[in-house]
């Protein structure tokens, strides 16, 4: 299987994978989470260029997946625009997969597969956005709780004595929330491949693994009432 991969949780993360290749055949990235829709186009473009392949419809795809969140609004946004676009334009299907998922994954690769991490990445307005994951197999994982987005304080009290701690959102907070493993500390848009594929291989169809957005709140502007 042949995937485009996009995920703007936070700043933005792009790879082209072949599942039968141990690595990305190329991958790309910024970090400025502003950018969005100034910068995500020319990213693709320079992935397809780096894998070797002048035009996007040449490389083979089968599927395109994108990053669901939880993140704010513009950015996510942008992300899903774009993926469900680009599947539109090709006449593939395009798949979602929550990026904190695959923090969640990325953070058990590092461990013992037995054990419980606890992933939170920043939601602003002193919040964090959390989920704790098992290892399902070598590739996806199984969540325990979450997501939800939570003050640390009270996110501090759902982790276990003996749960792990990492993410992006986990170090700003160390007052509140235990030491945090130093990675992974930002999406892999390659890891949502491997999850994307355990999960289609497990018997999910595309239209389970929907590209609706994980939000978790409302927008923080709203329109004005009508007078």
């Amino acid at each position: 299987m042949r995937y485009l991969c996009l995920d703007t949780s936070v700043g933005a993360s792009v790879a082209l994978v072949d599942t039968d290749e141990a690595t990305p055949l190329a991958s790309g990235g910024f970090d400025d989470p502003r950018a969005h829709s100034e910068r995500l186009a020319e990213c693709v473009r320079e992935v397809v260029a780096d894998a070797g392949y002048s035009r996007l419809a040449d490389a083979g795809l089968d599927r395109v997946v994108v990053g669901t969140g939880p993140a704010p609004f513009t950015g996510l946004r942008a992300g899903l625009v774009t993926a469900r676009t680009l599947a539109w334009a090709l006449g593939i299907d395009v798949v979602g997969i929550a990026s904190i998922d695959a923090l969640g994954r990325a953070a058990l690769d590092l461990v013992d597969p037995d054990r419980t991490v606890v992933v939170a990445t920043d939601a602003r307005r002193k919040e964090v956005y959390a989920a704790a994951y098992r290892a399902a197999g070598a590739n996806d994982v199984a969540r325990v709780w979450g997501p939800v987005v939570e003050a640390p304080g009270v996110l501090a009290r759902s982790i276990g004595v003996d749960d792990l701690v990492a993410g992006p959102g986990a170090a700003l907070y160390p007052a509140e929330l235990p030491p945090a493993m130093s990675e992974p500390g930002r999406v892999e848009a390659a890891t949502l491949a491997r999850i994307a594929y355990a999960r289609e291989r497990a018997g999910a169809a595309p239209a389970d693994l929907g590209t609706e957005p994980l939000y978790l709140r409302g927008a923080d502007i709203h329109p004005g009432h009508r007078r």
